[in-house]
């Protein structure tokens, strides 16, 4: 098999698997807190703070591209693979052609950044570019076979990830906060959740007791963002009041 057709077999594989992703940072993290190889400095709020910002940037990027796209568009995958009905250029995708995953990266680097050690994020950074570089690929093969030029004009001018110019292109389609909410309470209830793990596998780590292993502050912000979670979760599924046509 040539490494074209490795590179989209393996990248469809990946993006499959993608929620499995997680999981293998918590357990490195785990282990390399239980081996003292990750700091245990005290509890920060201005620390926590920020790296629950970076995590937040990240959410809004995926907020700003959510709110703008419509059905049927490059960047609505599924379980079952790629999906596009039309290609979508404008709103974050004139930016960069994978804003989803950018903001991924900052949700996650929040996190990583939180466990206290620079070589652990740069590494956690190098591991999510080859992991998602090849899902990128994958994507980028299904788009160009199904817009051929169309694709090709818009890749040219288009950076993959990281934008090298703000020039915004106004989507067709008004914002839509609602289809944000439907979509995007998952992530952001798994961010507080993740970030209380992390500070609870320092504080286990010390060896203090289980009863204080979670701060405070983790533990007021995760129930506040469960709530969160749980009202927008029954929302979606009993009513109709995040359903927008189109979206």
């Amino acid at each position: 098999m040539a490494m074209i057709e490795e590179f989209e077999r393996t990248g469809n594989l990946l993006f499959r698997g993608r929620s499995y992703f997680p999981l293998a940072l918590y357990a490195a993290m785990a282990a390399l807190f239980a081996a003292g190889a990750l700091p245990l400095a005290p509890f920060d709020l201005a620390v926590a703070v920020a790296c629950l910002g970076v995590s937040m940037a990240g959410q809004i990027v995926r907020a700003l591209t959510i709110g703008y796209t419509p059905r049927g568009t490059s960047g609505r995958n599924t379980k079952a693979g790629q999906v596009a009905e039309q290609l979508n250029t404008r709103g974050m995708y004139s930016l960069v052609r994978h804003p989803l995953y950018l903001g991924n990266f900052f949700m996650w680097l929040g996190i990583i950044l939180y466990a206290g050690s620079a070589w652990f994020a740069l590494v956690c950074s190098l591991a999510y570019w080859i992991y998602y570089e090849r899902i990128m690929f994958a994507e980028e093969a299904f788009l160009r076979r199904k817009f051929g030029e169309s694709y090709l004009a818009w890749s040219v001018d288009v950076p993959a990830f990281f934008p090298r110019r703000l020039r915004w292109t106004a989507p067709g389609v008004d914002f839509s906060l609602r289809n944000v909410l439907k979509r995007e309470y998952n992530g952001f209830f798994a961010v507080f959740l993740s970030m209380a793990l992390v500070d609870a596998g320092k504080r286990a780590a010390e060896g203090v007791s289980w009863e204080a292993w979670v701060h405070p502050f983790w533990a007021w912000a995760t129930l506040g963002s469960f709530l969160v979670f749980l009202t927008l979760r029954s929302l979606k599924r009993y009513t109709r009041v995040l359903h927008v046509e189109g979206r």
